[in-house]
């Protein structure tokens, strides 16, 4: 099930591609500097290139001036102030056009994961239909189970994998996963070996051929890892979507699963979360600095900058969501994706800003965001 944990880890993720999308504008807007002050090869007239040489270097240092919020001091020729608004201007056009396409993707990703998680059942399908079709009558054990009949006849898994085609024009790829992988495994070979399996059995062997078949280290995982770039944090909400189908078996029917209860709270909370981090207060940043023996923000290894950003963002602007809970989701986010220090790191830091946070009345919480303040 689609828990905040995992949303959380999408919109880290979008937002360290969002800071390297920046990067990238930076140095475009550097690239039309140097563009501008070129010496035009076309031209018939002499070219002044120690001029155009000395402009350039003034071009950019205003730029870069202005990125990092330096005030300007003296007078600047209009060729360069003209040549500077354009590279602003086209920085601040890219950023806006990265933020709104990241945004939207993080939905778009969380979306494609009950796709995914219809596929993976359909492929249990799939893989029965191919058992049924060899000429050892033996595998048809497997196609004949009651569970895997459950499957196929769910109206709503019938629906979806309709819509998306599901494996019926992959069904080559099936056939080659079932003769090289599944026919060829002991536990497979055990499982139709008898006729009438209990209840129990069934679910047991289907839990074994999602775990170590379809999701384990083989050609299949590889296909699924190809299909979706964060496979490694999917895979997981995947496997225990599919599990709990599994377990829903009653003997009769299986109840789909739900990527999330409830859509559009989750909705609400990835866009606030992520435009929430993206305009943190430069008052939070500076915070932040003064709490990491006064390195610069940016100066911070990214994945513990945008993780300590999303955090304040957290505290600041969900007021129903408690101090220490942010800081442990937090935490374990810095365990799993950054340094081996980071965790530590982390925690001392946000414990100390979050302290003050409150003193100063940065942070007010309401509701449940109350239970650790007691």
């Amino acid at each position: 099930m689609l828990n905040r944990r995992t949303i959380r880890i999408k919109i880290m993720q979008s937002l360290f591609a969002f800071e390297q999308c920046k990067e990238a504008n930076y140095l475009l807007s550097l690239d039309l500097l140097d563009e501008r002050f070129s010496p035009d090869l076309n031209s018939m007239e002499v070219q002044d290139k120690e001029s155009l040489r000395k402009q350039k270097k003034e071009a950019k240092q205003v730029f870069e001036n202005q990125f990092k919020k330096i005030t300007a001091t003296g007078q600047t020729e209009k060729a360069i102030s003209s040549a500077v608004a354009d590279a602003a201007s086209l920085f601040e056009k890219q950023v806006r056009k990265d933020q709104q396409f990241l945004g939207k993707n993080i939905t778009i990703e969380i979306q494609k994961l009950t796709e995914t998680y219809h596929n993976t059942l359909g492929l249990i399908i799939a893989l029965a239909e191919v058992a049924g079709g060899e000429k050892k009558s033996i595998h048809a054990n497997f196609p004949n189970q009651p569970i895997i009949q459950a499957l196929i006849d769910n109206p709503e898994l019938k629906k979806e994998l309709l819509r998306s085609a599901g494996w019926s024009n992959k069904i080559t790829l099936v056939r080659d996963w079932f003769r090289e992988i599944l026919k060829e495994d002991k536990e497979y070979q055990k499982f139709i070996e008898t006729k009438s399996q209990e209840l129990d059995s069934q679910k047991a062997f289907l839990k074994y051929l999602l775990r170590k078949v379809i999701l384990g280290s083989n050609a299949i995982n590889d296909y699924f890892e190809e299909q979706d770039i964060r496979w490694a944090e999917d895979k997981d909400i995947i496997k225990s979507l599919a599990e709990k189908t599994i377990k829903s078996f009653d003997g009769q029917k299986v109840e789909l699963q739900k990527v999330s209860l409830d859509w559009e709270d989750d909705k609400l909370f990835i866009d606030r979360l992520f435009k929430n981090t993206i305009e943190l207060d430069e008052s939070y940043k500076e915070l932040i600095a003064q709490n990491t023996k006064n390195w610069e923000v940016d100066r911070l290894p990214l994945t513990d900058r945008v993780i300590l950003e999303m955090a304040l963002a957290e505290m600041v602007n969900f007021p129903n969501i408690p101090v220490k809970v942010t800081i442990n989701e937090y935490i374990e986010l810095a365990k799993e994706y950054s340094t081996p220090k980071s965790r530590q790191f982390i925690n001392g830091i946000l414990d100390v800003i979050s302290k003050k946070m409150k003193e100063s009345g940065a942070v007010k919480k309401s509701g449940r965001g109350l239970i650790d303040n007691k």
